[in-house]
């Protein structure tokens, strides 16, 4: 985790891109030292963004185009990922997309919404969402200590 905060924001996109796939990486952490050392909260936020949204769409594009080899040997979703992230789909439509942030269940929805071919600009405004929201949550946590 040291290599990132070498790096100030290419660190924090670094971090926030993996962070949004299987990797065991925290952008949050990320996220909170950059603001504790006074980095600018907006400029902070929206590389957070955008990378972690960027590395969920390369989850859609693996859901997309991926084979269900691909997705379990390569990826390691396990069969269970995958059928529980269909049932949250089924249960809750597209806009459990806004919850892609969320640890261990995020980032096989955001798969499972390739595998699913839901309209990329939809998925696109509800992970965004999310991802923002927490990332701007997080920013006013931080800052109000």
């Amino acid at each position: 985790m040291d290599i990132f905060f070498e790096y100030g924001y290419i660190g924090l996109f670094m971090s926030s891109f993996l962070a949004a796939t299987l990797l065991p990486v925290s952008s949050e952490i990320m996220l909170s030292v950059l603001l504790l050392n006074h980095s600018d909260p907006i400029s902070a936020v929206c590389v957070a963004t955008v990378g972690n949204v960027l590395g969920s769409v390369v989850n859609y594009g693996c859901g997309f185009w991926g084979s269900y080899l691909v997705l379990t040997k390569w990826l390691g979703y396990s069969e269970n990922d995958i059928s529980a992230a269909k049932r949250r789909f089924g249960r809750y439509g597209v806009f459990g997309l806004l919850l892609a942030w969320v640890p261990v269940i995020g980032d096989p929805l955001t798969v499972a919404a390739g595998a699913l071919k839901i309209h990329f600009g939809l998925f696109m405004v509800l992970v965004t969402t999310g991802k923002l929201a927490r990332y701007v949550f997080l920013t006013v946590s931080v800052l109000s200590f």
